[in-house]
């Protein structure tokens, strides 16, 4: 098996951009304080809640790791108190979610291999680490998924990244700078989607559709 010093790592950073994402999500919205803290739980956990029920890792991190749970009170604490100047920059959140989607893709996957899955599974499962927590926090804002509705390359990043891990972790690579190549890779690839306007195929428009009416 791989050595995977780089995981624990990866997983902290990890919650503590996406508890970052959650939390000033909800400072747009005018959630208090309690509000804000669990908008940062949700985005900074949410993912690896459902990826550890999904191959029975209980109980799940998000309620059982002290260090994880630490690391998300301190990303919403740190937009509770610094949001004045980002509150109004929706670039940042989508930032701060793109690092929380290539960390949580690669950890989701890695933690989906650890535990004897298939490749297959631990790419499904490495896909929902990623996107599940920005779900959860669009979710309990009153928003739509950015993954169900925008276009512009969403899950797209996080299969690929998991595919790439599976892959350095059967020919024994899943070493720290292996996994950092991936990350960095699944978060450059969704920060020009937004720059670029890179969209996944809307409905397919056959021949005879749009017709006189």
């Amino acid at each position: 098996m791989p050595e995977l010093l780089a995981q624990p790592l990866l997983e902290v950073a990890g919650v503590f951009v996406g508890a970052m994402s959650g939390a000033l999500a909800a400072v747009r919205k005018q959630f208090d304080i309690f509000g804000i803290l669990v908008l940062a739980w949700a985005a900074g956990l949410g993912g690896g809640v459902l990826r550890d029920v999904l191959i029975g890792a209980v109980p799940p991190v998000g309620i059982s790791d002290l260090r994880l749970m630490a690391a998300a009170l301190a990303g919403g604490l740190v937009m509770y108190f610094g949001h004045p100047r980002l509150e109004r920059a929706r670039r940042v959140i989508n930032v701060l979610d793109a690092g929380a989607l290539a960390l949580f893709t690669v950890v989701g996957t890695l933690k989906g291999l650890e535990y004897g899955t298939t490749a297959l599974a631990a790419v499904v499962v490495g896909v929902l680490t990623g996107v599940g927590g920005g779900m959860l926090r669009d979710l309990l804002t009153g928003e739509v998924p950015v993954v169900l509705h925008h276009r512009q390359l969403y899950a797209v990043p996080a299969l690929l990244g998991s595919v790439a891990v599976v892959a350095l972790w059967h020919v024994e690579w899943a070493g720290g700078l292996g996994l950092g190549a991936v990350a960095a890779g699944v978060f450059v690839l969704r920060v020009a989607a937004l720059r670029f306007r890179l969209n996944a195929p809307g409905p397919w428009r056959g021949s005879g559709s749009g017709g006189a009416g």
